[in-house]
């Protein structure tokens, strides 16, 4: 099921919580985005072969697949883009990665050379035409991946931020915005402080963010922040929160012992 975050008429956002099946063993809850504008769309993290049917199918009451224009990876992990060969081969998309990613797209194909519809993005991010507007990739490098870009949409208002933000909760509990960011922290910190290289990135990212009018930010896995008040919670959350090498210590680099 769709859930509609943004629609003016003529420029859509939806997002997909529940194509992941919760009773996988071990499988990790993922949401997956379709942003649609004047008659082309865009997939952002559109997901692994485990989401590929069922998103698909899902898509067609808003758009059709065929007509998909891109495919927006915000990096490279077999939960964001290991479908890529259905998608290619199902249609005449461009997918867009960073440049530090572009050259191994090609193992999530087969059969054919897509190296045309590969489009690098550069580390200083860029502006994407869709329809009669654009996105942007913005840099987010080392908030899980060397190459990372979350992708913010200025007509909704809304970042799609990739793996920052990411909270592991139950299936069911996705699609619910967050309530109450103190209670929501504990879903996101084991996450944030593994995946994320470090607070110096977090602030980095914070100071640019702020410079965007943000209404919504929509991670990759869990539930989204809703309202200026809740966007501003998450963004002073990140600035001030150590994460990755910070926590490191000599203790962490030890042998084995048996």
């Amino acid at each position: 099921m769709a859930v509609e975050l943004f629609n003016n008429g003529r420029h859509v956002c939806l997002a997909f919580y529940d194509l992941v099946d919760e009773d996988a063993d071990h499988a990790v809850q993922c949401n997956q985005f379709l942003v649609v504008d004047s008659g082309h769309g865009a997939l952002i993290d559109p997901g692994g072969n485990m989401t590929y049917t069922a998103l698909m199918m899902a898509m067609q009451r808003h758009f059709p697949s065929r007509d998909l224009d891109l495919i927006l990876a915000s990096h490279a992990d077999p939960d964001i883009i290991a479908s890529l060969n259905k998608w290619m081969v199902s249609t005449g998309c461009t997918v867009m990665i960073s440049r530090l990613w572009a050259r191994f797209v090609p193992h999530f194909t087969s059969g054919r050379d897509y190296t045309a519809r590969i489009l690098p993005i550069p580390d200083e991010g860029a502006h994407i035409p869709l329809g009669t507007s654009d996105l942007l990739a913005l840099p987010a490098h080392f908030m899980h991946s060397e190459g990372n870009f979350h992708f913010y949409d200025p007509i909704a208002k809304i970042l799609f931020s990739g793996d920052l933000g990411a909270s592991m909760m139950d299936h069911g509990d996705a699609p619910v915005p967050v309530k109450d960011f103190d209670a929501h922290i504990p879903h996101m910190l084991g996450f944030h402080s593994r995946y994320m290289v470090s607070n110096r990135i977090g602030r980095l990212w914070a100071t640019m963010a702020r410079q965007l009018d943000i209404d919504m930010i929509v991670p990759q896995h869990g539930a989204r922040f809703v309202g200026k008040a809740m966007v501003k919670r998450f963004i002073d959350w990140v600035e001030a929160t150590p994460c990755g090498v910070d926590l490191m210590t000599a203790n962490h680099y030890r042998v084995p012992a048996r």
